[in-house]
């Protein structure tokens, strides 16, 4: 379960969309949670790898097979 606060303003504007499609604004938080949530991963998986860089490899390293998961 999740609760959040919203400005009154967008709570409204949520509220008359529900009211208008017939639908819950459950249904409309949970779209558009679920819209942004795969951008917003990869944006902070990104900004993890440029601060924490791992090991990369020469593209004649990848030809010759070394060891890539050690």
């Amino acid at each position: 379960m999740l609760v959040i606060r919203l400005p009154e303003d967008i709570e409204q504007r949520l509220t008359e969309l529900a009211r208008e499609t017939g639908r819950t604004k459950t249904f409309y938080a949970r779209q558009a949670i679920l819209e942004h949530l795969d951008e917003m991963e990869e944006t902070y998986l990104a900004i993890e790898r440029i601060e924490s860089p791992g090991k990369r490899w020469t593209h004649e390293e990848v030809e010759a097979g070394v060891d890539l998961e050690g």
